[in-house]
C-alpha cells in the first residue's frame, strides 16, 4: 500500500525536509527473469548507507523521498521495485514476488558494496523492509518504518472488505460501483479478474478506481479525484492487486512470527494515529515486546508520507540517527 503524493513539503532541518538533491549515480541492474530495476544514489558517496523501500507494491520511488536525509551524512539509495517506476518490463507480474524483491535488495547491496544499511520504508515498504531484515539480519543496521502493514488477511479485509468503508461509505460505494453486486464479497478477486483481463483498455479503466480508493483515504482529509497517468495507475493497481491476491507471498502472520530474528536491531516506527489504510493496531503489535523498537504515534495524522507531522517526525528520526542536533 502507499502512493506518495508529497509536494511542497518545506525546506531543511529541525523536522523539515532538506532541499531537493539530484543523484550522483543512476543505473539499471539486471536481476534476471527479464527484469531490470532502476537504482539511484544521492547524498554522500562515503556516508552511512540507507535504502529507501517504497510502498505499493507498485508505487515506485519519488524525488521527494531523497529529502528526508542530510545529504552530507547519508548515502541514500532509492530503487523502483520490479514492474514499476523506471524498472522494466513495466507492470509485469512475472517473477514478481516478495522473495524476488528481497533478493533484489540483496543484489543492490552487493553491487553497490554497501555493507549493513538502514532500511527506511513505509506501508508496503515497511512490509518489504521487515521481510528483508528477517531474511538477512546481518545486512541491516537499523529500521525506520512508517504506516506499518504486516501483509495479514485481517489488514486486507479491513481495507478491501468494508472495514474502512464504514468510515467513508460514499467512497466505498464509489469503489464498489464498477463491480457487479454478486462479486462484491471479494473485491480483491473481482478487481484482479479485470486488471488481468488481457484487454489493456479495460485494465486501465479498472486501475483508476482501485487506485482512487486508496489515494482518497491516505491523508487525514480525503483527497480529490485521482488524476494519475493511466500507465502509472495500471502498473500500481496490477502489482498491488497481484500481491494482495496472493497474500503478499508471505505466510499468514510471518512478520510477527519471525520478529525474533531482528529484535537485536534498533527500530523506530512512525505511525499516524488516524491511519485508515494501515490502522495503528499493526504498528502496536509489531512494537510490543520489542525492547529496541520505539513506536511514535503521531497525532492528527493519517497514512501518507506527505502528512506534515509524519514527514517532520521522519526527518527528526533520521537527524537523531545521524547525530544531528
Amino acid at each position: 500500500m502507499d502512493r506518495v503524493a508529497a509536494q511542497n513539503m518545506g525546506p531543511s532541518s529541525h523536522g523539515r525536509l532538506y532541499p531537493p538533491v539530484e543523484p550522483f549515480d543512476a543505473r539499471m541492474i539486471d536481476v534476471g527473469c527479464g527484469h531490470r530495476i532502476y537504482v539511484e544514489q544521492c547524498g554522500n558517496p562515503a556516508g552511512r548507507p540507507v535504502i529507501v523501500v517504497h510502498g505499493g507494491p507498485g508505487g515506485g520511488c519519488s524525488p521527494v523521498m531523497r529529502r528526508f536525509f542530510d545529504p552530507g551524512h547519508w548515502r541514500v539509495v532509492l530503487f523502483d521495485q520490479r514492474g514499476c517506476g523506471r524498472s522494466v518490463p513495466h507492470a509485469s507480474i512475472d517473477a514478481n514476488t516478495t522473495a524476488h524483491l528481497v533478493a533484489d535488495i540483496d543484489r543492490i547491496r552487493t553491487d553497490l558494496d554497501l555493507g549493513p544499511a538502514v532500511l527506511f520504508g513505509g506501508s508496503w515498504g515497511a512490509t518489504l523492509a521487515l521481510a528483508y531484515a528477517q531474511a538477512r539480519p546481518e545486512a541491516v543496521s537499523a529500521l525506520v518504518l512508517r504506516g506499518v502493514f504486516l501483509g495479514r488477511r485481517a489488514e486486507l479485509d479491513w481495507f478491501y472488505g468494508g472495514g474502512a468503508g464504514r468510515f467513508w461509505p460514499e467512497l466505498w460505494e464509489r469503489f464498489q460501483t464498477p463491480i457487479p453486486p454478486e462479486e462484491r464479497g471479494d473485491m480483491i478477486a473481482a478487481y484482479h479478474r479485470r486488471l488481468f483481463s488481457g484487454d489493456r483498455a479495460e485494465e486501465t479503466r479498472f486501475a483508476l478506481p482501485w487506485m482512487a480508493w486508496e489515494n482518497a483515504l491516505a491523508g487525514l482529509d480525503t483527497a480529490g479525484p485521482c488524476h494519475a497517468p493511466p500507465d502509472y495507475a495500471r502498473a500500481f493497481s496490477r502489482l498491488e492487486c497481484h500481491y494482495f491476491a496472493n497474500g503478499c507471498f508471505l505466510d499468514e502472520g510471518q512478520l510477527l512470527r519471525d520478529r525474533h530474528r531482528i529484535e537485536h536491531l534498533p527500530a523506530v516506527v512512525v505511525q499516524g494515529r488516524y491511519d485508515m489504510v494501515c490502522p495503528p493496531v499493526s504498528a502496536h503489535e509489531l512494537a510490543r515486546g520489542w525492547d529496541r523498537c520505539e513506536l511514535r504515534m503521531i497525532p492528527a495524522s493519517g497514512h501518507a508520507l506527505s502528512e506534515p507531522r509524519i514527514a517532520a517526525e521522519l526527518v527528526r528520526v533520521m537527524q537523531a540517527m545521524a547525530g544531528i542536533d
